[in-house]
């Protein structure tokens, strides 16, 4: 007997119904292709299969209007309110094209509430198609050749400057190295100018109050402390001030000697209520590090201030790396803060001079047996020593701090000053310690070169040589 075949809607096959149910998708990935002419938004799931889709055209919109934002928002739209009923949540965004729907499209897929774990830009580089590409010529370029650059200089008040500086490429460990002593330099080396001292009658003690004067003498004394001046002074100079009321005294009431400039003018002192006057006598000083008032300091009825001659205010420095291996290398930024009374730069140049000078003992070294073998135009010259000119000049008390000039500042030729170079000579004060003969002994120097020399010293600092 045959048996009866079963009916494709039974329940014996196991089927229910005919009707398929909907999938629950709840992460997929959302592709944007925007063109010039038309934007597609194409939903798939993890797999790769298509969810929904939508474009430009198939919205409605015809002609030019399928290559602008508001299609690409429509189509958009359309394509995420399919699988927001199916229950995605979260999404990955795919863009590729130059279109103009790009940032519209993407807008919408935010808007519709789904999670999006990231976006990618998948636009294909344009390349040189399928031709070789031409031989480039190689260059030998030295990356051992230490540059440094300026990245930011900025003027945030009348006391507040701000620079960040860069320099690049240096061996591992290096930029710590640099970094650490330049920060000591710009901190503790660079010399500043501040007041001191301060003297007046109406001062009875530093606690004390004046009558018609709004501050006490301690409130004067920490106003006076704040102000910042530009100088080339050497050592300590008077100022004063004298003021009569009612009104403000501020910095620009002082009076100073000419070679002494105020950072800002508008710091101010004190308020006079009544008309009575003021007069304050200054002790201005240049100096480097702080000063700290000692019992002993408190001299003539006058009253010491805690001076801080500091121009630096902060300096930080932080260190990159890069490469792999033996070739790693690193770049040092430097950040410098200054008062005002010098720029970033200037006070850069001035903690790389000063720690020039504090290494330069140790390139001193004596040198034995350097007498040239095949000099032939050596000239037996009588033993002269530049001292007697250096103690003349002392004594006509010319400031000129001698070790602090640098022989590349003088008008040398390139071969004489490459020649003293070598010979470890850096400073003026180097060159006078040394005689004629032993300028004679450098290699390729000669009689000419030390009388031109003895022209120069002549000529720039007044230095009269006798001629034997």
């Amino acid at each position: 007997m045959a048996k009866a075949i079963p009916r494709v809607g039974s329940r014996k096959n196991g089927r229910i119904s005919s009707r398929k149910s909907a999938r629950r998708i709840p992460k997929g990935v959302i592709h944007v292709q925007a063109s010039f002419h038309n934007t597609i938004v194409t939903v798939t799931d993890v797999r790769g299969r298509v969810v929904s889709w939508y474009s430009a055209g198939t919205c409605g919109f015809r002609g030019t209007r399928r290559g602008t934002p508001f299609a690409a928002q429509t189509a958009a739209a359309n394509a995420i309110r399919t699988v927001v009923d199916q229950g995605m949540q979260r999404a990955e965004v795919m863009i590729k094209g130059p279109g103009l729907g790009r940032d519209a499209a993407l807008r919408a897929i935010r808007r519709s509430g789904i999670v999006l774990t990231f976006v990618r830009d998948v636009t294909p580089m344009p390349h040189n198609g399928c031709r070789p590409p031409k031989k480039r010529q190689k260059i030998t370029v030295s990356t051992r050749t230490l540059e440094w650059k300026c990245v930011e200089l900025r003027t945030d008040s009348k006391r507040l400057y701000y620079g960040r500086f860069i320099l690049s490429p240096l061996m591992k460990g290096q930029a710590d190295t640099i970094g650490i002593a330049m920060r000591r330099a710009l901190l503790g080396e660079i010399e500043g100018t501040c007041i001191t001292r301060v003297k007046s009658e109406k001062f009875a003690h530093e606690y004390s109050t004046i009558a018609g004067i709004q501050e006490s003498v301690h409130e004067i004394l920490m106003n006076l402390k704040e102000i910042v001046f530009r100088s080339n002074l050497y050592g300590t100079c008077d100022a004063s001030i004298c003021v009569r009321g009612p009104g403000y005294v501020t910095a620009q009431d002082i009076v100073l000697p000419p070679y002494v400039e105020i950072v800002d003018n508008t710091q101010h002192i004190a308020r006079l209520m009544e008309p009575i006057n003021l007069c304050i006598r200054l002790e201005i000083e240049r100096n480097r590090g702080y000063l700290i008032k000692t019992p002993q300091n408190f001299q003539d009825g006058s009253y010491p201030i805690d001076a801080v001659f500091m121009p630096i205010r902060n300096a930080n420095y932080s260190i990159h790396s890069y490469g792999n291996g033996n070739e790693k290398q690193e770049i040092l930024f430097l950040e410098i803060w200054t008062n005002g009374s010098l720029t970033p730069k200037e006070a850069l140049h001035q903690a790389s001079r000063n720690l020039i000078d504090l290494f330069i003992p140790f390139l001193h070294m004596e040198e034995q047996n350097s007498h040239l073998e095949n000099n032939q135009h050596t000239v037996p010259l009588a033993p002269f020593f530049f001292h007697d000119k250096l103690d003349k000049l002392r004594k006509n008390k010319k400031k000129i701090a001698l070790k602090s000039i640098f022989i590349d500042q003088s008008e040398l030729p390139p071969r004489i000053y490459n020649c003293l170079k070598r010979s470890n000579i850096y400073t003026l004060l180097d060159l006078l310690n040394n005689s004629q003969e032993d300028l004679m002994k450098i290699e390729h120097f000669h009689i000419e070169d030390v009388k031109e020399i003895l022209g120069i010293l002549e000529k720039q600092l007044v230095i009269f040589l006798p001629k034997k």
